[in-house]
């Protein structure tokens, strides 16, 4: 053969090797597609293993939603919110303006109505744009994001999407696009003014708007649903003009889906912000004792409940006696110089009425009415007035020799030197008279005589929790760290009542966000109305005749001047150098304590003020707590009620009394001069002994208290009050009188 191939040879072999490539080429297409159907497989199985894995709804409890805790008045007037760092309003269905639901449908989720919970063309759709554009859109639906608000973390991997795909479309199977609507719209953050953020679209109106949600206008509602998305970078607050645009974004998307007409887009798109921050969620009124109340639920919910527990809190503040309160201090004190105090309660509830006090709350967040603690000068003589008619001492058969100075060496409580008010001493004088003077000579042998660890428990008894040593002095006003006003107001109530003491409360109601109410009976223990008897009927009948008699003829005639013939009584008070003046008396309806002074600093003398004369209790507190008391009494002041035992005196033993029973000579002879009284409890436990007892109702007609529906709690009742150091008295120069 020739060695020389023929052509058709050579063409044989071409063909060989060219389809033995081809054949090569299609070996590999094969294996590689092989390769993308097992990877595929794969991945949706994969997909399919983390879906499966995912815990089923019902097993999810959904994140709570804070709800901020609201304070009322008496007569249900909002008082204001309790700060928290986010702020919401409940929303409901019926809140929901179609150009809200639009507006959100449209920048969010214009498939809303079509898909199941995944909007699996919205996610091709978003793919391709992102391929295309350099801004990013996402592919989650209105149902996936409130999947992700309230159910699962918000982090950004393919196992956190593929689980709330499958949960978005569980939850479309159990509720309808309205509810999840809603539920979005309730739960969605709004972003952030002022350090709050605005959760849901109801509190997001309020904060931006100063509007209901249901007033919203197209480019309103056009500007709230386009935050959400970027909560910093469209906030109007912090970025107008990033904000504006997003806005117009929205509205030009609701005029594409047909929402709107494009002359009503291009109009609202050629419009400001409009933007109306409101003090909504911040403004109070009555702000001390805002805080008050807020305290007080600290201490039975702790803060976190309180903060985000969605609380109505009802209280028992009269806000025109509010009103009333500060237009007094203003009419008597305007440009004088000291501030006041004034705190009212009802002695037959402890509700508080009053806790108004001059000045303005930013210069002071201090309280005077409820934190103040000041002396209380002779106001305190009542505590011992209190304790000897409760051993039966009779005020008008007993007498003390009133010498100014009146220097003692008393056995047990060492060197006193008193000094009277006037500075002359008063001679021979009954306790009823040496109380109508305010005399200290009498009233610190009187305290002697007693004990003035006796005195110190009497004015525990009635409700005095300020330090108290059981000092002579102490019955003199000379308290350690003095006493408020809230708690002298508590005090006189025990005498205005018949003998009860009261337990001060500031909350009447508080209604839950699940429907739970807790009132009366059902409050907790430091809420609820407490009454505890502590002196008979006859004994505080007779203290009240005395301090009634304390306003016709004794040192409290300024605050009998203005009252226009309604029952009242009681008591001035004075400190060293007129630093302190104070009057604390009652009406059968109402116990007041008004005290002047200057709250920065306790050695300020108010020599001068009151018409170029000093500031003592029968001055401006005395005009001050019977200007307010005749403003507010109403039409009704009721009665002192009738005691139903009378008064029994006992034969009284002292050392430094006149008479009223045996001078005792240098201790000769002894004699028990304690009569067992019933043991107090602390008012933040219940009272299991029947004092409890609800508050008026609506209807109450006011025909006036009746003390002796209350009985004495059995004795043995277990002592838990703080316990009393006796200490040492002497050489104590005590405050002088009203």
């Amino acid at each position: 053969r020739s060695p020389v191939m023929s052509h058709a040879q050579r063409t044989r072999r071409r063909r060989r090797a060219a389809g033995g490539g081809k054949s090569k080429v299609f070996l590999a297409f094969m294996v590689l597609g092989i390769f993308v159907v097992i990877a595929a497989l794969g991945a949706v199985g994969y997909v399919v293993h983390l879906a499966a894995s995912a815990p089923p709804l019902s097993s999810l409890k959904p994140r709570a939603i804070a709800e901020n805790s609201r304070v009322y008045a008496a007569d249900g007037t909002s008082l204001g919110f309790i700060q928290n760092d986010e702020l919401h309003l409940p929303l409901k269905r019926s809140d929901i303006p179609q150009v809200v639901r639009d507006a959100t449908i449209a920048i969010e989720d214009e498939r809303f109505y079509k898909h199941n919970g995944v909007d699996y063309e919205g996610v091709v759709r978003a793919a391709v744009n992102n391929l295309n554009s350099d801004s990013q859109q996402g592919g989650s639906t209105i149902t996936m994001q409130l999947v992700r608000s309230l159910y699962i973390s918000n982090e950004k991997t393919y196992t956190r999407k593929i689980r709330e795909a499958k949960l978005a479309e569980e939850l479309e199977d159990e509720h309808s696009k309205e509810w999840i609507l809603e539920r979005y719209l309730d739960s969605i953050p709004y972003g952030t003014v002022g350090g709050q953020s605005a959760i849901g679209i109801k509190a997001a109106a309020k904060i931006y708007f100063s509007k209901e949600l249901k007033d919203l206008n197209i480019r309103e509602a056009a500007l709230l649903a386009g935050i959400p998305q970027a909560t910093d970078t469209y906030s109007p607050v912090r970025n107008p003009q990033a904000a504006k645009g997003r806005r117009n974004e929205v509205i030009g998307k609701m005029a594409e889906l047909g929402m709107i007409s494009p002359e009503k887009a291009r109009k609202a798109q050629s419009k400001g912000l409009g933007v109306n921050t409101s003090q909504y969620f911040t403004k109070r009124r009555e702000h001390y004792f805002f805080d008050y109340v807020k305290d007080q639920l600290f201490r039975e919910y702790g803060a976190l409940t309180v903060r985000t527990g969605g609380l109505k809190v009802y209280t028992t503040i009269d806000l025109k006696k509010q009103e009333e309160a500060r237009a007094t201090i203003e009419r008597h004190l305007a440009g004088v110089g000291p501030s006041s105090a004034i705190v009212t309660i009802d002695p037959r509830t402890g509700y508080i009425e009053s806790m108004a006090s001059s000045g303005d709350y930013g210069q002071s967040n201090f309280n005077l009415a409820a934190q103040g603690h000041r002396r209380p000068g002779s106001t305190f003589k009542v505590m011992a007035l209190m304790t000897a008619l409760r051993m039966g001492v009779d005020p008008d058969r007993t007498s003390y020799t009133s010498r100014s100075p009146t220097v003692i060496d008393d056995p047990a409580y060492g060197h006193i030197d008193i000094k009277t008010y006037s500075g002359s001493g008063g001679g021979t004088m009954t306790l009823r008279r040496g109380t109508l003077q305010s005399d200290n000579s009498v009233y610190i042998q009187l305290a002697l005589d007693l004990g003035p660890d006796e005195v110190a428990k009497t004015a525990r008894d009635m409700g005095i929790k300020s330090t108290l040593k059981g000092y002579p002095a102490e019955t003199l006003g000379g308290l350690e760290n003095g006493v408020s006003p809230l708690e002298m107001a508590t005090a006189y109530a025990s005498v205005a009542n018949g003998g009860l003491r009261v337990r001060p409360t500031a909350i009447t109601k508080i209604k839950f966000p699940d429907g739970r109410v807790e009132k009366g009976d059902s409050l907790p223990p430091r809420f609820r109305v407490k009454r505890t008897r502590i002196f008979s009927d006859g004994v505080a009948a007779k203290a009240t005749e005395i301090l009634e008699q304390n306003l016709t003829s004794g040192t409290g005639g300024r605050a009998y001047a203005y009252m226009n013939a309604c029952p009242a009584a009681g008591k001035t008070g004075t400190v060293d150098d007129n630093t302190d003046a104070w009057f604390v008396g009652f009406t059968p309806r109402m116990s007041t304590s008004v005290w002047v002074g200057y709250p920065d600093n306790e050695l300020v003398p108010m020599s001068y003020q009151f018409f170029g004369g000093p500031v003592d209790g029968g001055t401006f507190p005395a005009q001050i707590w019977g200007d307010y008391m005749n403003n507010v009494k109403g039409s009704y002041c009721g009665d002192f009620a009738p005691p139903k035992e009378p008064f029994v005196s006992s034969p009284f033993f002292g050392r430094y009394a006149n008479s009223g029973g045996k001078h005792m000579e240098g201790g000769d002879e002894e004699a028990d001069a304690t009569t067992t009284t019933p043991d107090a409890t602390d008012d933040t436990t219940d009272d299991t002994t029947g004092e409890t007892a609800p508050p008026p109702s609506d209807t109450d007609t006011g025909t006036g208290f009746d003390p002796g529906a209350y009985e004495s709690p059995p004795q043995g009742e277990p002592e838990t009050e703080t316990p009393i150091d006796p200490g040492q008295g002497g050489g104590v120069v005590a405050p002088p009188p009203g």
